[in-house]
């Protein structure tokens, strides 16, 4: 159950509109926190950052963003608070956490700096939420053609409910952040992004970097990278990581000898047409749309050479698990940026021919395809290049990448750094995607580097951690 009540309206599903023709001012207001913090040993604070939909328009209609800052237990003297951008797009993060910090976050999480969370514009528990209700999509796109149908639609409802697609996108969220730290009166702030939140923190240093002390970008997607045009080789390729991996321990190879070859197998009787299975019914794009969802995960990837030998022997119960529950984004609001600031950059024919590589790349052809269509139905206004460029400042930045990336693989990062006066690099070996949640040794470097952005990065604590890959065997 949702805790955070932002005004009668705003749970109505409504949203706020200024009380003139002019823009308002941003404000925000304290108020009571989503989740329960009980147990947590930080002083919780929360509110709600109003500002204007429309910026410099005629539209009177305002955006509430919900706010939660986690204090320091411990607060050193000239730290600034850390500003967590979560990932997506189309995600959300304050009814979060609480849960969070129970886990390994506490390692890291508001020790000598606090921490302020929010929900960007459209997603999570901000209003008006740009969500379409329950689609099969992921980062391989929309998995069958009723739910890009359904994506056609829900942009239509949007578009006649009144909201402004076109403000729901990096540039707008930059905006959101500079007008949260003025409201919270700070001078000084640090930027923590994690998957697409880099995205938002590279645009911050793009637009307007006023008053970013440091940047740590945990699984980093920089503006010039490409989503669709290579996005099923990428899928592939972190395919292939597991199961050399595999191969190269004695255990899975014992246990599973030719997980590449059973799962090759599957992918082409999928790409011949659906097949019944066990009485139910599979396409290729469940299995392209697992696979991605599978290589991000570090426990669905320690265990994918046992569950595509389960694949091979008719027992599909990870992929119908999976397909009951993909629709983990606020679907409009994941597409307002992708339509924005990607896919209007990028070629759909490179992205067929390319997905021609391998049977696994094959399997995400038509889903990354359908992204193409569906964004032709969104109005997000006129793409702008610089949303392509790639992005160089003297901040001291942080990258720090997974190895095993079916989304944002270590290439990114490792283009990236180096146009960065000030920039360190770190890939961390025998992990997944959003590598503070899954390695103490990263929780450590980033404590570090947020400690003296200047020193070098200590990586020593990658060995022995990381020197192994360990599967589930089952």
């Amino acid at each position: 159950m949702r805790g955070w009540m932002l005004a009668a309206g705003l749970a109505a599903g409504t949203w706020l509109a200024a009380t003139s023709a002019h823009a308002a001012e941003p404000k925000f207001t304290p108020g009571p926190c989503a989740g329960d913090y009980s147990g947590v040993g930080n002083k919780i604070q929360c509110g709600t950052l109003v500002v204007d939909e429309t910026r410099g328009g005629p539209s009177t209609r305002r955006v509430a963003i919900p706010v939660t800052i986690v204090k320091a237990s411990a607060p050193k003297a000239g730290l600034p608070p850390v500003v967590y951008l979560h990932g997506g797009p189309g995600g959300g993060v304050v009814e979060n956490v609480a849960r969070s910090l129970r886990g390994p976050a506490r390692e890291l999480v508001a020790v000598d700096q606090d921490w302020i969370y929010f929900d960007q514009r459209g997603g999570g528990v901000a209003s008006p939420i740009l969500d379409c209700g329950g689609v099969a999509l992921n980062d391989a796109g929309p998995l069958n053609d009723a739910a890009a149908q359904q994506l056609i639609a829900c942009a239509q409802r949007l578009k006649d409910s009144g909201v402004d697609l076109s403000r729901y996108n990096a540039e707008e969220v930059v905006k959101d952040i500079q007008d949260l730290r003025k409201t919270l009166g700070l001078k000084q702030i640090d930027l923590f992004g994690v998957s697409y939140g880099t995205r938002i923190a590279l645009a911050v240093v793009k637009h307007d970097p006023t008053g970013v002390r440091a940047v740590v970008l945990d699984s980093p997607w920089t503006p010039e990278a490409k989503w669709a045009e290579g996005g099923p080789e990428m899928v592939s390729d972190a395919v292939k990581v597991i199961f050399k991996r595999c191969a190269e321990d004695a255990a899975c190879n014992a246990k599973y000898p030719h997980p590449g070859a059973d799962l090759d197998a599957l992918a082409t009787k999928l790409l011949s047409g659906p097949q019944t299975i066990g009485g139910k019914v599979y396409a290729a794009d469940d299995l392209g749309g697992f696979l991605m969802d599978a290589a991000y995960s570090g426990p669905d990837a320690r265990a994918l050479p046992a569950t595509v030998a389960k694949f091979a022997a008719g027992d599909m119960t990870a992929l119908a698990a999976q397909m009951a529950d993909r629709s983990g984004y606020n679907e409009a609001q994941h597409l307002t940026h992708l339509c924005k600031e990607e896919f209007p950059f990028e070629s759909e024919a490179a992205m067929r021919k390319g997905a021609q590589r391998d049977p696994v790349s094959r399997l995400l052809e038509a889903s990354m395809g359908r992204y193409f269509a569906v964004c032709k139905a969104y109005d997000v206004g006129a793409p702008d290049p610089v949303e392509a460029q790639p992005v160089s400042g003297p901040i001291p930045t942080l990258f720090l990448a997974a190895e095993i990336d079916p989304g944002c693989p270590p290439a990114v990062a490792r283009a990236a750094v180096g146009r960065f006066p000030k920039g360190q690099l770190s890939i961390i070996p025998n992990t997944t995607h959003g590598v503070s949640r899954g390695s103490a040794c990263a929780r450590k470097m980033i404590r570090g580097f947020l400690a003296d952005p200047s020193a070098p990065i200590d990586q020593s604590c990658l060995h022995p951690e990381h020197d192994k890959f360990v599967f589930d065997l089952e």
